[in-house]
């Protein structure tokens, strides 16, 4: 027996070296980095006051006068307050009208398109839909005689272009997660609840909805997960601008190492990233358990 589960227990090891080097190595390095000042002075309370009180970060100026930018965390929470309710509450009501449509199939890999298409390329793609002369968005604006101009070249405007279009890109990825749980949903709960009397409401909040509470959870946290390490579509589209009001943590942790050439203070910005993500991540999982 000892024989077999050292010769199981070897199948094990490669896979282990792989997670250790390339995950458990590199994130305790970044942990050990953030706590090291530029100068080379081993004072973490001071790395990490100095970088939550740069303007790139929190713009207290921007909350004073009200306007963008509020900084890079401040535009992270805003971008995951608004993109993840609604790439959330549109992929489960897609998935909920189209249960029954025919050709429900071709419309759904039409909408899965914006997951295929890589984020560089949806970056210059939104860029074009918000452009003031050749944008979709200003042609649909301009027909109904509201106001159009280059949305992502407003402040004001600039993150909330790219969060309304990073809605369009991410929608198909809920919208499968909530066709494949709604397809283990078994039928007899809704001929009994009709049955019963039950009008779709009804149905929806009593029995639809919190069967997929499990695909929730799942569609909550992928989605924060990809929110806060987005980079490429903000590279692509405003490269954080104009005067970083669609500036966010992963787009400043690149400036901050290949612009700056400041690892330790990019540590702390990844540092950062995983909290929020555990923060978030573990309540939801407990929850669902």
């Amino acid at each position: 027996m000892r024989g077999q589960t050292l010769r199981r227990s070897l199948f094990i090891i490669p896979a282990v070296a792989l997670i250790f080097a390339f995950a458990v190595y590199p994130a305790l390095d970044t942990l050990w980095m953030s706590l090291w000042t530029p100068a080379g002075e081993f004072d973490p309370v001071a790395n990490y006051s100095e970088v939550l009180g740069e303007r790139h970060i929190i713009n207290r100026r921007g909350f004073e006068a009200g306007r963008f930018p509020f900084g890079a965390l401040p535009h992270t929470f805003i971008w995951i307050g608004i993109h993840l309710p609604l790439t959330t509450f549109l992929g489960l009501l897609l998935a909920v009208l189209l249960q029954r449509v025919r050709g429900s199939g071709i419309i759904k890999s039409i909408i899965f398109l914006g997951m295929v298409i890589p984020m560089v390329v949806g970056g210059l793609v939104i860029r074009f839909m918000f452009d003031g002369d050749l944008g979709v968005v200003n042609q649909l604006f301009g027909a109904l005689g509201m106001q159009t101009r280059t949305w992502t070249a407003h402040p004001n405007s600039a993150l909330l272009a790219l969060i309304f279009g990073a809605v369009w890109l991410w929608t198909g990825f809920s919208l499968v997660l909530y066709s494949s749980g709604l397809a283990t949903i078994p039928k007899d709960f809704y001929e009994a609840a009709r049955i019963d009397g039950a009008n779709a409401v009804q149905i929806f909040f009593k029995i639809t909805f919190p069967l997929l509470k499990p695909i929730t959870v799942v569609v909550v946290v992928m989605t924060v997960i990809w929110d806060l390490k987005m980079f490429d579509l903000v590279y692509a589209a405003t490269m954080g601008g104009p005067g970083g009001s669609s500036n966010i943590l992963a787009f400043q942790m690149w400036r901050y190492a290949f612009q700056q050439f400041n690892f330790n203070h990019a540590a702390v910005v990844a540092v950062l990233l995983f909290v929020i993500t555990v923060f978030v991540a573990i309540p939801l999982v407990r929850r669902a358990r």
